[in-house]
């Protein structure tokens, strides 16, 4: 599925996200250290922090990659289980495989699923996240509103994601790295035919800037809307409550 624009139609964005993901997946963990400088790290326990969960908390986390959010979570949650979906089969294995490595299974109890159609009842979770997944969901707003479905009342919706930088000068020195070498280094080592890594920065530049997400978090009927830039304003953690 090779194509010159890194940005596919809505019509395609799904089969298109699902196969560059498939693709990298062996190299993904690798890859979001080596090119976030592992900052990713710090960003996911602090959105972790901000899911405010405890040991009981019923937890869910969404397009979860190889769970390195969930494994997040639970630590913050005193160990506790966390159900960790995502529609890719190939990042689900590796996640299953990194939680027996770290002896913690309970940590990562996969679910094969597409965000916008999650096969679990309404109010079911206490915490609801996502780390860098919501961009690539073909519906951002669809996407949401399932999170907030499956949320308790009173349940938090936690979504940690790029943003664009509001220092002029930053933003400028960012762009060039985030335009020019974090696609040529992530499409080397990574070996995608699809090009992920200029889809990458394509997706985030086409995303919602922190009052915009906001703006859509809360259209979703989600209250106390709210978020914190991390990292000179690279990343953004929004949080957002199941009106009780």
């Amino acid at each position: 599925m090779t194509r010159p624009d890194p940005l596919p139609p809505p019509s395609d964005k799904e089969a298109y996200v699902h196969a560059i993901f498939s693709d990298i997946a062996p190299r993904y963990d690798f890859l979001n250290s080596l090119l976030s400088l592992r900052f990713d790290r710090r960003w996911r326990k602090a959105a972790a922090r901000m899911a405010r969960v405890s040991k009981g908390s019923a937890i869910l986390d969404i397009c979860c990659g190889t769970g390195e959010l969930a494994f997040a979570l639970s630590d913050a949650a005193g160990g506790g289980p966390v159900i960790a979906s995502d529609f890719v089969q190939e990042m689900l294995v590796l996640g299953r495989e990194k939680a027996a490595r770290r002896n913690c299974p309970q940590a990562f109890i996969p679910v094969l699923a597409n965000a916008l159609s999650l096969p679990f009842p309404d109010g079911s979770f206490d915490a609801v996240t996502v780390a860098f997944g919501i961009r690539n969901v073909s519906d951002i707003a669809g996407g949401l509103a399932e999170m907030a479905r499956v949320a308790k009342p009173g349940g938090r919706v936690v979504v940690l994601d790029f943003t664009q930088p509001r220092s002029r000068l930053f933003r400028s020195l960012y762009y060039f790295y985030f335009r020019r070498i974090l696609p040529r280094v992530g499409n080397t080592i990574s070996k995608n035919r699809d090009a992920a890594y200029s889809y990458l920065p394509a997706s985030v530049l086409a995303f919602p800037d922190v009052e915009g997400f906001a703006a859509l978090m809360r259209s979703t009927s989600l209250t106390n809307v709210r978020y914190r830039t991390l990292t000179l304003g690279i990343v953004a953690v929004h949080v957002g409550e199941k009106a009780a």
